[in-house]
Parts: structure tokens; sequence; C-alpha cells
């Protein structure tokens, strides 16, 4: 079983490493960084998907059934996954692009998905916190992909800075709660996963802090700028500005 495990995930690395490879041969004139935005995309959309029909139609309930044993579509998920944080953990660590908590996050999601592998159980609060937690990614490239083509300050950009930040604090902090709730008081659930569920809800709200704080500054940015265009300071402005 193991094995089978360990060459899933080893297929799932060199599809990913693959497709990289790909982007990069087909966009020679964009970053590496595009590249594997592309890739991470892909990996948002298709993960989303797979774990929300898991999560709310396969089964079972999370909140329920914490520390069940593993089904077969779990396990697929899980090392499709796998492989696909390995080669992001290894493209942030050689390119330098990320800073602790990025790679905290990265890190404690390959040993959760690891030992959940191995043992075999706890697959299905596992999924869930993977649904809760990439469900904005794809929000989060596209507004990477924005900057890059000099189109994030529009209306577009906006739309995308308000889904992202109120998913993210609706599923990744509400409904992260929830679940972290039901597993800490899981029969089921082993010691270490309960503190590695407690570990990522922490990631969480130390990126929500963050999220607060661009929020506080595009808002003061944005009403700056009303308040010149209603005073005519600035007749030929659109209302977008600048919010790093």
């Amino acid at each position: 079983m193991m094995l089978s495990i360990t060459l899933q995930v080893v297929f799932s690395l060199v599809v990913w490493l693959s497709l990289y490879a790909a982007f990069c041969c087909r966009n020679k004139h964009r970053t590496y960084e595009w590249s594997c935005r592309l890739v991470t995309l892909l990996h948002g959309l298709i993960v989303t998907f797979l774990s929300g029909y898991i999560v709310l139609i396969d089964g079972p309930w999370p909140l329920t059934h914490a520390g069940a044993p593993n089904t077969s579509l779990q396990i697929r998920l899980m090392c499709l996954t796998l492989g696909y944080f390995i080669f992001d953990l290894g493209w942030c660590i050689y390119f330098r692009t990320e800073g602790d908590l990025m790679l905290s996050h990265h890190t404690l999601s390959i040993i959760g998905m690891i030992i959940v592998l191995a043992l075999g159980e706890s697959a299905t609060e596992v999924n869930a916190v993977i649904f809760v937690s990439e469900i904005t990614n794809p929000l989060l490239q596209t507004r990477w992909f924005l900057r890059d083509m000099g189109r994030y300050h529009s209306i577009l950009g906006d739309v995308v800075d308000f889904l992202f930040v109120a998913l993210f604090t609706a599923l990744r902090i509400g409904a992260g709660a929830w679940i972290m709730h039901a597993v800490v008081n899981s029969t089921k659930t082993i010691l270490i996963l309960k503190g590695g569920a407690l570990a990522m809800y922490l990631v969480s709200l130390a990126f929500m802090v963050e999220i607060c704080r661009f929020t506080r500054r595009k808002v003061k940015k944005k009403y700056q700028v009303w308040k010149m265009m209603k005073s005519d300071k600035l007749p030929h402005t659109n209302g977008h500005v600048s919010a790093h």
C-alpha cells in the first residue's frame, strides 16, 4: 500500500515539474515565477474542485467523522497535492521568493499529508483543511497576474481583492475554526495531527493579520482619492490607486 502511495506522490511531483518546464518553454519571454504561478493556479483550481466534491458530496463529513479511515479518492487527492507542495516548496526555497510564514505553511502541509497517508486515517479532516485553504488560491494568483500585466488597478482588481478577502475570512478563518474545533475534540484523531491543525490555523491567523493591514491601506488610499475627487483636486483620476 505504501509503495503504491509513494509511486503516486512521485508521479504527481513529476507531473507538476513537467508542467512547469512546459510553461517555461512556452513562455520564454516571461519570468520563471510566471510559469510557477500558472502551475499554482492550475493546482488550485483542480484541488479546490476535488476537495470540495469530497467534503460536500462524496464524504465523509469532517465535522462528525474526523479520524475516519482514508477513502481511495482522499488518498489520490493527498498524493496529488503532496507532489505539488513538494515541488512548490523546493521552488520557493531555490528562488527565495517567500518568507517564513509561507514556508511554514508548506512545511506543515507536507508533514500533515505524509502522516495521514502513512497512518491510513484522518484524510477527512485534512481534505477539509485543503478545501478551505485552496479555494482562495486561484484569486490570489489572478491578483498577481493582473499586477504583472498592469491591469490590477481597475474594477476587476477591486473585485478580485474583495472576493479574496471575503472568502479567506469566511472559509479559512470561519470554517477553519469549525474544522479545528472538530479535530481537537475528536477521540480518533491522534495528538500530533491535533497539534498540526492548531498550527495551521495559527498560520491562517497570521495571514489574516497581513490581509487586514493590506485592506486598511487600500481602503485608506481609496478614501483619500475620493476626498480629492470630491474637492476637485484630482479631476482626471479613475479612482484606482496603488495599494501594496
